[in-house]
């Protein structure tokens, strides 16, 4: 099975660095634009899959058109979402969540590891049919399930918007990625 997983487009909120998951904000126009004419370069597959918000259906329409899909969660970031790591550097409560933004939930909002364990079951039903599926999700989703998967730290695995992984599983295990599109 092959699994594609791909950022959703350029944001007023990735432009600007914010923290944001819930939040449901659209792609930019030009985003929108760039995506639809690299369309060819993404690859296919006969099941998609988005988060349900704005910005991941907006993507997955400017390169695959009309398909059906289904939606899969995303993180909330409670009381840091929409803001950016300036406009919070001196909020005692931000203070304490980066020392293991990996463990501690945001202050009215989620921890990573809540959030994986939600992403976790979604994951399941996707590769329990064991056929190739492209999912337009999130950054940090994306990373999350990366870094699970093949090691090292979230960071790690972040890629630009519109932009993301495919993923090789053999009987059930991921065992290799390349990074799609490879041109963009």
């Amino acid at each position: 099975m092959i699994l594609t997983l791909i950022r959703h487009g350029q944001t007023e909120g990735s432009l600007r660095d914010l923290y944001y998951g819930a939040a449901d904000i659209p792609v930019l126009p030009e985003s929108l634009a760039e995506l639809h004419a690299h369309a060819a370069q993404y690859p296919t597959a006969p099941r998609y899959f988005t988060s349900g918000l704005v910005r991941t259906e907006q993507t997955l329409r400017a390169i695959y058109g009309d398909v059906p899909h289904t939606a899969l969660p995303e993180m909330d970031f409670g009381d840091f979402e929409m803001r950016s790591y300036d406009q919070l550097k001196d909020d005692p409560a931000f203070q304490h969540w980066i020392t293991d933004s990996e463990h501690l939930p945001c202050p009215n909002g989620e921890s990573a590891p809540q959030t994986m364990q939600r992403n976790r079951k979604s994951m399941e039903t996707v590769l329990a049919e064991d056929t190739d599926a492209v999912c337009v999700v999130h950054g940090g989703v994306i990373a999350g399930f990366m870094m699970t998967w093949f090691g090292g730290l979230r960071v790690d695995w972040y890629r630009k918007a519109g932009t993301g992984y495919q993923v090789t599983f053999e009987g059930g295990v991921p065992t290799r990625w390349v990074r799609v599109p490879e041109d963009i």
